[in-house]
């Protein structure tokens, strides 16, 4: 029984230290991702564009256009 006590405390030593090491990548390429918004911020674009960019280009053309035409028909419900 000590045996298999040992193995899953060497198991879940080894899971911790993964996910420790991928949140400091993670952490690093935040910082990394920052660092080129403020770039493009200093030479004038528009960083809320560019995070728009970015989101709508994540999604397939169906759902943009869906959530286009969503927001569409709101906009006109509201009268803009």
């Amino acid at each position: 029984m000590a045996d298999t006590d040992s193995i899953a405390a060497d198991q879940l030593k080894a899971i911790i230290e993964r996910i420790e090491r991928l949140e400091e990548e993670k952490a690093a390429l935040a910082s990394d991702i920052r660092d080129v918004y403020a770039e493009a911020k200093g030479n004038g674009f528009d960083t809320k564009v560019l995070r728009k960019i970015v989101s709508l280009r994540r999604k397939d053309h169906a759902e943009r256009q869906e959530e286009e035409a969503i927001l569409e028909l709101y906009m006109q419900a509201l009268g803009m």
